[in-house]
């Protein structure tokens, strides 16, 4: 069974930083695009960051950029965002999500297979 499970989510004042992880667990995802998207109350899923299957090529959403860093480890499966300078506007639910024979980034959030549970992340002004 495919899993995807997301940790280093809490609470934390504006400006301060927080790293997720994403452990995956029953399938390798080494030649994968994986990607992070979030969702806050009342609001639609929305994309973050995506990196191809080798790290070497990402892409951030606007409102991210120059803040939060995406990247992988193959040899231990995991997926990470470092997130910085982190603002009220940034809580949300964080989720994690892996493409399937597909390798390259991807913004959109059909363009994914696979799923995390979300871990909430909380910025106080």
């Amino acid at each position: 069974q495919v899993q995807l499970v997301e940790s280093g989510g809490g609470l934390v004042q504006a400006g301060g930083s927080l790293r997720l992880s994403c452990a995956a667990s029953g399938r390798t995802f080494s030649g994968d695009g994986m990607g992070w998207f979030r969702q806050a109350p009342g609001k639609e899923r929305e994309f973050v960051a995506s990196i191809n299957w080798s790290g070497d090529s990402t892409s951030y959403a606007d409102s991210v950029k120059g803040r939060f860093t995406i990247s992988r480890d193959n040899a231990r499966n995991t997926l990470y965002l470092q997130m910085n300078s982190l603002k009220p506007e940034d809580t949300a639910v964080y989720y994690c999500a892996a493409r399937r024979y597909s390798a390259v980034v991807s913004a959109v959030i059909r363009g994914y297979h696979y799923w995390g549970q979300g871990t909430q992340v909380t910025v106080s002004s």
